[in-house]
């Protein structure tokens, strides 16, 4: 009995070591590699020739480099501490005062009156006297002429109708060209100096969107000025 002991025991000392050092690589086997495979029938073992025909993996293009901002450009223009739109005659300057309505300009905005000599003027010489003044003046409004008036005062200049008075030749030439553009043909240029009031709007604190703005209307009265204030 005791040789049998012995012989067991050491058949066990023996299998205990060629598990634990004869074979270390099998230990990390899976007991079921099978049933944990993915698919398994479309595997299969390729050749050498076949592998040699497989095209590389193509290499993963860069991505594109995000193009940096453009620098903010601060041009902003300065506030325009004051400008003065003018002149106009005392019967024009609500148009034009109208026409700032848009900008709301509220206490900034304000006016000038002034004296000027005009040495040049718009005018037509109907004949007829007040009877044709006052044809003339049915026919300037039916074309959307608005700024005239017609001369009552005794003298040279009586029944004819102005169109405008002027400093200069060239914004008289202006304010002629805009009545060709309406449609009045009969419209004279001549030199007549005279003392007339005239109104300039003042605009104080103008950002540079106002003055654009500005400009804007300005273009649309013939012979008026947009400047710095005085």
């Amino acid at each position: 009995m005791r040789s049998v002991f012995l012989i067991v025991l050491l058949a066990n000392l023996a299998f205990y070591a060629w598990t634990q050092y004869l074979v270390p690589s099998e230990q990390g086997l899976d007991a079921e590699p099978l049933e944990r495979q993915v698919a398994p029938e479309q595997l299969r073992i390729v050749s050498a020739a076949e592998l040699a025909k497989i095209p590389p993996p193509a290499p993963k293009a860069k991505p594109k480099p995000i193009p940096a901002a453009p620098p903010m450009v601060a041009a902003i223009l300065p506030v325009v501490p004051c400008l003065e739109w003018g002149s106009f005659a005392l019967a024009e300057a609500p148009r034009a005062t109208k026409a700032l309505d848009p900008l709301a300009l509220g206490p900034r905005l304000a006016e000038r009156r002034v004296t000027e000599t005009a040495n040049w003027w718009v005018y037509m010489a109907p004949a007829g006297g007040r009877a044709g003044a006052t044809r003339k003046a049915a026919e300037l409004k039916a074309l959307g002429v608005r700024d005239f008036f017609v001369v009552q005062d005794p003298g040279p200049y009586r029944w004819k109708i102005s169109l405008g008075v002027y400093k200069t030749e060239d914004k008289a030439r202006e304010r002629l060209a805009a009545l060709r553009r309406q449609g009045v043909r009969t419209a004279l240029i001549g030199e007549r100096e005279t003392q007339i009031p005239r109104l300039w709007l003042q605009i104080r604190n103008v950002e540079p969107e106002v003055q654009v703005r500005l400009n804007e209307i300005a273009q649309t009265f013939t012979g008026s000025e947009l400047r710095d204030c005085p």
